[in-house]
């Protein structure tokens, strides 16, 4: 029997395509919600949050965790059992937990996934009571063996001008409600218009903002000619000490490529700023309009 080799082409076909299916498994993306005219960008809201309530079930006491993220699943939890957790793909996870005594340690007697990327299919509408959007998301059916019930996952995302914790509110013929307020609910008109620039100041309009630009550009544009310059300059030396080495097994100072070049390079510098100071330096003039001879 002969394996196929795989090329490396075809391994690169094989790894986009199980990007492709995955990114397809994804309903929704939680930073590009439509509802109606409103665009909304849940994005802030990501991460995982927990979510919990307690009912007095003498002589034990019964708490209902969920654990939740908006925009991802669920990782698994550190330090708790894998039959205790729900399983990968869960978005939204309620945990049964049977509290008895101070003497006795919890037990968890039910794990339920609420909302599960393999059957997700959000669903959206708008809050009748406030602004804001409601998202429900389910999962599969519990308790698999007898008379499962369908699962779902609603969260209803109140407008409010800062976040608060959310709260579990419910949990009844399946599905479990939690209420958040958070700025992200607010949403956006896709009719909104962008935002006008501030007006210039005082010392803008005196200055002129477009002379600023242009001098900012200027200096750009100087600093990448010295930059490219120095370049060059680094270049040609290291070229040329190379040469030298290679050619004439030159040492130290004598890598230096047009040595004497360079050696003279002070005194001729020394007779241009002289000359230069001979000619922009003023006539002495002549007392009484003579010229002195």
């Amino acid at each position: 029997m002969t394996s196929r080799r795989r090329t490396p082409y075809t391994a690169a076909l094989y790894i986009a395509s199980l990007f492709l299916v995955s990114a397809a498994q994804d309903p929704y993306d939680c930073s590009k919600l439509k509802l109606d005219s409103l665009n909304y960008d849940l994005s802030p809201l990501a991460g995982v949050r927990t979510v919990s309530r307690t009912r007095d079930t003498p002589p034990s006491t019964m708490i209902d965790e969920l654990g939740f993220d908006v925009c991802a699943e669920l990782s698994p939890l550190d330090g708790v059992a894998e039959q205790d957790q729900c399983p990968s793909g869960t978005r939204a996870c309620l945990r049964k937990i049977n509290r008895k005594g101070e003497g006795d340690s919890d037990r968890v007697v039910a794990v339920i996934p609420v909302a599960q990327s393999s059957s997700l299919s959000p669903s959206y509408s708008a809050l009748t009571s406030s602004k804001g959007l409601s998202i429900t998301l389910h999962g599969s059916s519990y308790p698999a063996n007898a008379n499962p019930i369908s699962q779902s996952f609603k969260l209803s995302l109140i407008c409010a001008e800062s976040a608060s914790d959310p709260k579990f509110t419910s949990y009844e013929n399946g599905q479990v409600s939690v209420e958040w307020s958070a700025p992200a609910a607010c949403g956006s008109s896709s009719d909104d218009k962008e935002k006008t620039p501030p007006p210039p100041k005082e010392d803008d309009k005196k200055t002129g903002g477009d002379n600023d630009s242009a001098k900012e550009n200027v200096g750009n544009g100087m600093g990448w000619f010295f930059l490219v310059l120095f370049l060059a300059f680094a270049t040609y030396m290291g070229l040329g000490a190379y040469y030298n080495y290679s050619n004439y097994g030159a040492r130290g100072i004598d890598l230096i490529p047009h040595r004497d070049f360079w050696r003279e390079v002070p005194y001729m510098l020394r007779d241009v700023a002289s000359h230069l100071c001979s000619t922009v330096r003023p006539r002495r003039s002549s007392r009484g309009g003579y010229i002195a001879v």
